[in-house]
């Protein structure tokens, strides 16, 4: 695993998930809330990490095409939030070659290690750096990283943290950097499946605990500039891949 060179990192790391502080966004979306605390989610990860890749397989093609539009190159400095299992935490470690890095960030110890283990198995030690904890609160300095990916994480923020997260991701980038997000979406007309989609996140917020939201909004109202939009689908769920810059 490469060093967590100091230079990267805010005074405040924390190598272990800490307590969320909720901030309220001015302009609230019309998306469900996410009502399970973040122990909650916690436990609930630890305990699928074991078989999340199969539970999460029909993300893979939606997360691939994210990962295309970001066109992450050779020798820059990435960090993932969320990186579950750590698939793409790989895919992207290919892509900044031996002069780059990859950094991720995810709540639940038991992705992590999964991680680790994907990483160690790929050989990519030397350029991958993993750590625990929450992406309302990256505990990294500012202006370091050329690129953010999110793939189905977004959505998984209680609606006033959204903002939050994004706040933090733009404080990271540099200037002219770029932010990828894969999210279930909003976007458009609403079908029958996201009515039930969204009444099982109501009614089981401990297992569905994620909810389509406004993509494209969110990123415009934090300040970045969007540079693709691509409308997809999963289930009869609309699914939305945005590229856009600082």
């Amino acid at each position: 695993m490469i060093e967590f060179n100091q230079h990267l990192y805010g005074q405040d790391v924390r190598m272990v998930p800490g307590d969320v502080v909720r901030i309220m966004t001015t302009s609230p979306q019309e998306i469900s809330r996410v009502t399970r605390s973040k122990e909650e989610a916690r436990r609930s990860y630890d305990r699928m990490s074991t078989w999340y890749d199969f539970l999460a397989g029909s993300e893979r093609r939606h997360t691939h095409e994210g990962l295309q539009k970001l066109n992450v190159r050779d020798g820059e400095t990435v960090l993932e939030v969320g990186f579950g299992t750590g698939e793409s935490i790989v895919s992207l470690a290919h892509s900044v070659g031996s002069s780059g890095a990859v950094y991720g960030i995810d709540i639940s110890s038991g992705m992590f290690y999964a991680a680790i283990e994907r990483v160690r198995r790929a050989g990519l030690q030397d350029s991958v750096g993993l750590i625990l904890g929450d992406g309302a609160h990256l505990p990294f300095k500012t202006h370091i990283f050329d690129a953010v990916f999110m793939s189905f994480t977004l959505e998984l923020f209680d609606t006033p943290e959204i903002q939050v997260v994004l706040t933090e991701c733009r404080r990271v980038l540099v200037e002219g950097g770029r932010i990828g997000v894969v999210a279930m979406s909003k976007r458009g007309r609403q079908g029958i499946m996201v009515d039930l989609y969204e009444w099982a996140h109501r009614t089981f917020p401990q297992y569905v605990d994620c909810r389509p939201i406004y993509v494209r909004n969110a990123l415009e109202e934090g300040q970045f500039h969007i540079v693709d939009d691509t409308a997809m689908s999963m289930w009869g769920l609309p699914v939305e891949i945005v590229v856009a810059q600082t």
